[in-house]
């Protein structure tokens, strides 16, 4: 079964949230000095394609709280493209689309094609999803994933009238007990319906973690290579 990977590979000085220490990624014993390898991670939960728990931003569980298998999704994707910097998906855009019923799915996928921003300033000026949208996947127990930083609008000094404050979309899908799967990569390479695997590290009380987000999508790529690093 072909695979795809979706993850931005950890790397020193690569994008985080604005206000959030950058990631640092070195070695830390040498062959030549130790005799033996050794690489030092510094970053936050956050960082990179991760998947943010409910305890995030509320008192709801952690990830390390859910069973295993909650982080293998039957996923679909609703792809609403073309869309503008900072442009509003609203829930109108994510049903029509979306191929099948969001009951019938674990998560939903909304493709912007805003990783292809990874690296420059645009990457914080992506397309958000509505509140009432969350909300909507939510009341279909739907967790949700996006190829941006953020699925709420992300503060910048080019931000516009009339964005909603704070995370909206986090709440009403936290709210739930649903989950958030952020930074993914390369989703205009997927299917309709695809097979996603998102599984976190394990620590306890884990608001977020960075993940190898993968996807199984049961049929040959049309160039014949998974994309992998």
């Amino acid at each position: 079964m072909p695979t795809l990977d979706l993850t931005h590979p950890l790397a020193t000085g690569m994008p985080v949230y604005p206000g959030t220490e950058p990631v640092g990624v070195e070695p830390d014993a040498t062959l030549d000095a130790d005799g033996y390898r050794t690489t030092r991670l510094d970053l936050d939960s956050h960082a990179g394609t991760h998947v943010d728990a409910p305890a995030h931003l509320t008192d709801g569980p952690a990830l390390d709280e859910f069973p295993v298998e909650r982080f293998r999704f039957d996923a679909a994707a609703a792809d609403p493209r073309p869309l503008d910097a900072r442009e509003r998906v609203d829930l109108d855009a994510v049903r029509a689309a979306l191929t099948v019923d969001p009951a019938e799915v674990d998560v939903v996928v909304v493709v912007t094609g805003w990783d292809r921003h990874w690296g420059d300033e645009r990457y914080f000026d992506h397309p958000y999803l509505a509140a009432e949208a969350a909300a909507w996947l939510a009341d279909h127990g739907c967790d949700l994933g996006v190829d941006t930083v953020n699925p709420d609008p992300t503060p910048t000094e080019r931000a516009g009238e009339g964005e909603p404050d704070g995370f909206p979309v986090h709440e009403r899908l936290f709210d739930a007990d649903r989950l958030v799967v952020e930074n993914l990569r390369g989703l205009d390479r997927v299917p309709d319906r695809f097979e996603l695997h998102a599984h976190p590290l394990r620590f306890a009380g884990a608001d977020a973690s960075p993940v190898r987000a993968l996807a199984d999508t049961g049929d040959a790529d049309s160039d014949g290579n998974d994309h992998g690093d």
